[in-house]
């Protein structure tokens, strides 16, 4: 194993940046009173968290009342699903699209078990969604439309504001789990049109464990958690105040900072793919054909499953992910690539690399130095 770690996997998790850290340690030793608390000091602990909570609807150009602090994307997205369906009994249809986040996917098939339609928009082999389709599928009795702003796997991005636009006429919300695409491309909830939009603290820099939901002033919503008044009475539950001043310190420096990295990033993710195609001429970039995050890289290697591949890359110190996950011992596609139309043959080798404001050209140098002894050893033990 490896002592040297080249760290590809920032769609997964980032690493918290230095001066998160630092807003969150006094939160663990001076400032630790449960902010609901009537005294002064629970007022010093609730004051941290409303700077925090200025800070995140400063970077998508929301008002500080309509952030809602959650445990992180996934209860965002559950929140999001959940709480407007429930606002209005009456209507009973969803609709989703076919390569959203497992914490979508996995509400919106427990939403079915329990009497509610769901319509699954599908993606074209680029992972594009038809905007005519979505536009068809609303209904007398939709509720919700609930979009990735990009996709966690390919960096593909979906036109929100195009279906916000065609929503907004037929009085359907729409909400955006923009999880993956804060910190990457310009989110602002205006511009988008959205009613909600999900975040998550450990995906731009701070720390796991907290995110935020997004809620349009005037858009109904029920908690799912209850427990106290906290969040507006919109969730219940003793607030993460370290992790809630991490989330509001990584969205600061966001704002400060990003539209720089993320032009370096992009760079990067171009010469990473250009020097793959140059290695593996018969390499496949998912999406390539797509409006894209610029720093996600989706390759798959035809002929080469990813598992073996990945591990392989991890005992070199290399960490990279996959789609693949294995079910009843064998190797499955992701719901992503499927839903995209992908070969299986050809989806199986897919591997995910996605950059962060900590790589560098190093990072690649040590990831070529690797790869193609790594895919010599796999495709022999396949061949």
């Amino acid at each position: 194993m490896s002592t040297q770690i080249t760290y590809l996997d920032n769609n997964a998790t980032t690493r918290p940046d230095d001066r998160v850290v630092a807003a969150m340690l006094p939160m663990l030793t001076e400032f630790y009173a449960n902010p609901s608390s009537a005294h002064q000091f629970g007022a010093q602990a609730a004051a941290q968290v409303e700077a925090a909570r200025e800070q995140v609807a400063a970077l998508i150009g929301a008002r500080d009342s309509e952030i809602v602090f959650t445990s992180g994307g996934t209860e965002a997205d559950n929140l999001a699903l959940r709480g407007v369906l429930a606002a209005d009994p009456r209507k009973r249809h969803l609709i989703v699209t076919t390569v959203e986040h497992h914490a979508i996917v996995e509400t919106a098939e427990q939403l079915e078990h329990e009497g509610y339609a769901v319509t699954h928009l599908p993606v074209d082999a680029h992972g594009r969604l038809d905007l005519a389709a979505a536009a068809a599928a609303i209904r007398a009795d939709t509720a919700l439309i609930s979009l990735m702003l990009a996709n966690n796997e390919t960096g593909v991005i979906f036109p929100v504001r195009e279906v916000c636009e065609v929503a907004r006429q037929r009085g359907v919300p729409v909400h955006t789990d923009a999880v993956n695409a804060l910190g990457k491309i310009p989110v602002k909830v205006d511009e988008l049109g959205v009613a909600l939009l999900s975040l998550s603290a450990h995906k731009i820099y701070g720390p796991k464990g907290a995110g935020a939901l997004y809620v349009r002033r005037g858009t109904p919503l029920v908690p799912c958690q209850r427990g106290g008044s906290q969040e507006r009475k919109r969730r219940g539950g003793t607030l993460n105040v370290p992790g809630i001043v991490g989330l509001g310190m990584a969205c600061q420096m966001l704002r400060e900072q990003e539209p720089m990295v993320n032009a370096r990033i992009g760079a990067l993710r171009e010469r990473l793919e250009a020097e793959l195609r140059r290695r593996c001429p018969d390499v496949c970039v998912m999406g390539s054909e797509s409006p894209r995050l610029p720093n996600t890289a989706c390759v798959c290697f035809p002929g080469i499953p990813s598992e073996p591949l990945v591990i392989l890359l991890s005992e070199a110190g290399i960490c990279v992910s996959t789609g693949a996950a294995c079910a009843s011992g064998s190797l499955e596609p992701s719901h992503v690539l499927r839903g995209m139309g992908i070969d299986p043959q050809i989806a199986q080798g897919e591997i995910r690399m996605s950059l962060g404001r900590f790589n560098t050209d190093a990072d690649l140098e040590r990831l070529f130095e690797v790869l193609p002894a790594a895919l010599r050893k796999v495709a022999a033990t396949v061949g």
